[in-house]
């Protein structure tokens, strides 16, 4: 089993910062690809952002590319999501995942991630 406990959200203004951190706990958290998800009220389920288990591998969705960056630590295991530049768009839920299938390139597919954390709300203001 794994566990994910998201941090970091809050409320922000628009052009502001903030950095979400995921802890996980359980399986070797270097074995997996671990990625960053959003849910605003209404609305499926966004993919955002995704690592493989080396960090030599990043994807991005486009709406946040050259905003939002995605790092791990193995030794912490953490992952954690920077996000700048934020946009009352980016306002939702968000949830990191992890995906142990061991692939080199990390997923946007929801369905592909096999354990999620329990989500923190980001509020951006205008």
């Amino acid at each position: 089993q794994v566990q994910l406990i998201e941090s970091g959200g809050g409320l922000v203004q628009a052009g502001g910062s903030l950095r979400l951190s995921c802890a996980a706990s359980g399986r070797t958290f270097s074995s997996y690809a671990m990625g960053w998800f959003r849910q605003a009220p209404g609305k499926e389920r966004e993919f955002i952002a995704a690592i493989n288990w080396n960090s030599r591998s990043t994807r991005y969705v486009d709406s946040v590319k050259g905003r939002f960056t995605i790092s791990r630590d193995n030794a912490k295991n953490t992952v954690d999501l920077l996000m700048n530049s934020l946009k009352p768009e980016d306002t939702a839920v968000y949830y990191c995942a992890a995906d142990y299938s061991g692939r080199f390139y990390p997923s946007a597919r929801a369905s592909e991630y096999d354990y999620w954390g329990q989500g923190t709300q980001v509020t951006v203001s205008s």
